[in-house]
């Protein structure tokens, strides 16, 4: 894999960067399954979703840094084939399980705000669940696609992974025959299927802003804009980066710039959705200080207790 330097010094200040990515992403995301499930109140389709997004963040930001940190920390940059597989087949299951659910996020929030007589009937606990699964379902296939393609490829152009992690164009660049054109093909078809999940995205949102415009409360158009502004800032980042990454021309490719564009799709937003969807929700804000306050307060008592 592509060591992010070569002194020691700056090995451990990658460890020490990523480390700190890493373990905000863990107590973020954490927070917010664990205030989705234990308040009732927030037991709602939007947080339903928020806490499957918020577990796919975890396994996907824990399938690529762990294993760069690792390497870092013991100055070296092995991935076994079969890790790089894995790696390979986690990325597409949870970025794309990801993808589909951010796509059915804004389907929810179209029918909160534009049909809000009809949610109820529309977006029951069964329908939920269908929609979740099929978002979970969906990652599993392109996984799977991905995966056996790339990897039924001969490669003979050696070992070396331009990337941080296993990368499916950096992994082509290694094929020694024609049989890369066929993942090439695949991934011009998912990256159509994502073009077009988010034109259906960005027509969700046109239809909800034009009804948010006709509310005459202000308050009332604020929280609809907070609701929705950062969702449609998440998906631009991860459309836009992700895109660019796979589709882009060699000209343009060099490893600074494959570098910073996978950590803008890999590392960034599974960090910074946690921060986005509770900083403007003040119903996932309350829930998450009486878990914070919940939690101090238990340990403090068994601190009390063992002391006595």
């Amino acid at each position: 894999l592509l060591a992010f330097a070569d002194t020691r010094e700056l090995q451990l200040l990658h460890f020490s960067l990523f480390l700190g990515i890493y373990l905000a992403a863990l107590m973020g995301n954490g927070l917010i399954i664990t205030a989705v499930a234990c308040d009732h109140r927030l037991h709602t389709p939007m947080y339903f979703f928020l806490l499957s997004l918020s577990l796919l963040d975890l396994g996907s930001i824990s399938t690529t840094v762990p294993k760069s940190m690792a390497n870092s920390l013991w100055d070296t940059r092995a991935i076994s084939y079969l890790g790089c597989a894995a790696q390979v087949f986690l990325y597409f299951f949870l970025f794309g399980g990801e993808y589909s659910l951010l796509t059915v996020m804004a389907y929810d929030r179209y029918v909160a705000i534009c049909r809000p007589l009809h949610y109820g009937t529309i977006m029951d606990s069964r329908a939920c669940a269908k929609m979740a699964a099929a978002a979970w379902a969906s990652g599993f296939l392109t996984a799977v696609l991905h995966t056996g393609n790339t990897f039924s490829m001969p490669l003979c152009q050696g070992n070396t992974v331009d990337q941080f992690f296993c990368e499916v164009p950096q992994i082509l660049k290694l094929s020694c025959s024609e049989s890369y054109l066929r993942e090439v093909g695949l991934l011009l078809v998912t990256a159509c299927l994502m073009l077009g999940c988010f034109v259906f995205i960005v027509l969700s949102y046109v239809q909800i802003f034009t009804a948010v415009l006709r509310i005459p409360s202000e308050q009332g158009r604020h929280k609809a804009f907070s609701m929705c502004l950062p969702h449609l800032a998440v998906v631009s980042l991860f459309v836009s980066t992700a895109v660019f990454a796979y589709l882009k021309p060699p000209s343009l490719s060099s490893p600074a710039l494959d570098l910073v564009v996978a950590v803008l799709y890999a590392v960034v937003p599974p960090t910074l959705n946690p921060l986005i969807y509770s900083m403007r929700n003040k119903e996932l804000k309350d829930a998450l200080r009486k878990v914070i306050s919940w939690t101090f307060f238990s340990s403090g008592n068994i601190a009390f207790a063992l002391h006595k």
